[in-house]
């Protein structure tokens, strides 16, 4: 069971998100938080696996919750949620942790699909923003090629090959399937890669990779 946090300054928007999620039979909503404060103090009260945060709200706003969120013990991954399709909200959301971004008028059914695949460890942005993130990270402050390229090299020529795929956005199964391994060992792979690159999540080992040559 995917137990979840839902945070939003809007009464209905948590009322309809928590319908939404509790539908779900794999998925179970633990608690509710109208600002940032509130959401790290019901992840501190809660076990929590993925938290749903917005980005404006008042008191302490979505960017900075995901970071104080991703600092807890057993920190709970994070999905961005906002009605503002912004550049730099993404940017500031991944850089602070966050494993997706998602409008709020996302389809339910993606919703709930980037749940299930941030729980289980991937990566999931909004298909509008995953070229805009990838397009300006190297044009406006993305490490420089030859220094992403040093780091790669701190991995073995079987962990270049998962990046490449994890690059191109391809799960875990897509990936064993054609490197022709168990799904189990992809995972011990990125695990390793995230540890290696000195990244917290899937988004930002690919960006390093598209920043190094390694994916197109």
């Amino acid at each position: 069971m995917i137990r979840t946090l839902i945070v939003d300054d809007d009464a209905l928007v948590r009322l309809g998100l928590a319908d939404l999620l509790g539908g779900d039979p794999g998925i179970e909503v633990v608690a509710q938080a109208a600002d940032g404060l509130q959401a790290i103090e019901r992840a501190s009260a809660f076990r929590v696996d993925v938290a749903l945060v917005d980005v404006r709200m008042p008191v302490m706003d979505g960017i900075t919750a995901t970071a104080r969120l991703r600092a807890l013990p057993d920190a709970p991954k994070v999905i961005t949620l906002t009605t503002f399709d912004l550049d730099r909200y993404v940017y500031d959301a991944l850089a602070a942790g966050a494993d997706g971004f998602l409008l709020k008028d996302t389809d339910p059914a993606e919703i709930l699909r980037a749940v299930h695949l941030v729980a289980a460890g991937s990566a999931m942005l909004h298909p509008a923003a995953a070229r805009r993130v990838i397009d300006r990270y190297h044009a406006s402050g993305g490490p420089a090629a030859s220094a992403a390229r040093a780091r790669l090299e701190r991995l073995t020529p079987r962990e270049r090959e998962v990046l490449a795929l994890l690059a191109e956005g391809r799960a875990n199964a897509d990936i064993a399937e054609r490197l022709t391994m168990r799904e189990s060992t992809v995972k011990a792979h990125v695990s390793r890669i995230l540890t290696a690159l000195a990244v917290t999540n899937r988004v930002q080992a690919a960006l390093l990779a598209r920043d190094a040559g390694l994916a197109g």
